[in-house]
């Protein structure tokens, strides 16, 4: 499998007629507000209806740019196989590096591996390990897939796009719009810092809590991480919604 290099294009147009480009342009006239609002609202419901009989998940985030000789890509696909041998669904965003690892060990559990792809300036392509995946226009409809389906969180190392996760994970759990699901950093060496940082600088200046911070768990091993998310996703929450599977009907085409 090919992959591609994830870096920015050097063009400073590289993104001129993407949907979201187009949104971020400023007001447009009328009509055209109106059924940009019509697809965005579709591409929700695509996701809804294709992610509907997934099962409980977990989301595994982490950086495309991790290849399969990297030490992280063995620590993610034994994560991955951990977390569906565990139970759950392994949902990713679908793309290659630490993604295709966490979904490529599901896929050695024989568990369910899903992934929420998103369409890039640079062209981003499902890995070989999905059992089901969905392509996004918009980064913000892939994020609510990302979260609206999961019992817990984990981040493998990652840029910009994993601490987007990370950072949006943690504020929705802060400001209780999901429960205290859990949040975990795999890999102290490379995550230590952040959370120093978070200690000495956020906690010190009083702008987050102890509590916050809590919420957020590092670990550096397989077991580590699993023996966390069943503490948090089966203990303490239970996976109700394996007791209620929902009824597929017709005439939804389901």
């Amino acid at each position: 499998m090919t992959e591609k290099d994830p870096g920015i294009p050097s063009s400073p147009n590289h993104m001129a007629g993407t949907p979201e480009r187009k949104f971020l342009a400023g007001p447009a006239n009328r009509s055209s507000e109106f059924f940009r609002v019509l697809r965005i609202a579709w591409e929700f419901i695509r996701g809804f209806r294709a992610l509907h009989f997934v099962g409980p998940c977990v989301t595994v985030f982490g950086s495309a740019r991790f290849g399969e000789d990297h030490e992280y890509y063995a620590l993610a696909r034994e994560i991955g196989r951990s977390v569906a041998e565990a139970g759950f669904t392994v949902m990713t965003g679908g793309g290659p590096g630490l993604m295709e690892a966490a979904n490529r060990g599901a896929e050695d559990a024989g568990g369910r591996s899903i992934g929420c792809n998103i369409e890039l300036p640079e062209e981003q392509h499902p890995n070989a390990y999905l059992d089901r995946w969905i392509t996004f226009d918009h980064f913000y409809v892939r994020k609510v897939m990302l979260v609206k389906y999961s019992y817990a969180f984990i981040a493998m190392p990652g840029g910009f796009g994993t601490m987007d996760e990370i950072f949006e994970t943690a504020t929705l759990i802060q400001t209780g719009k999901i429960k205290d699901f859990a949040l975990i950093l795999v890999g102290s060496e490379y995550w230590q810092p952040l959370l120093d940082f978070m200690h000495d600088t956020l906690l010190a200046e009083r702008t987050i809590d102890a509590r916050d911070l809590a919420a957020i768990q590092i670990v550096d091993s397989a077991e580590d991480a699993i023996q966390v998310l069943k503490e948090a996703a089966i203990d303490r929450f239970g996976l109700t919604y394996v007791e209620r599977r929902p009824r597929r009907r017709w005439f939804l085409f389901e």
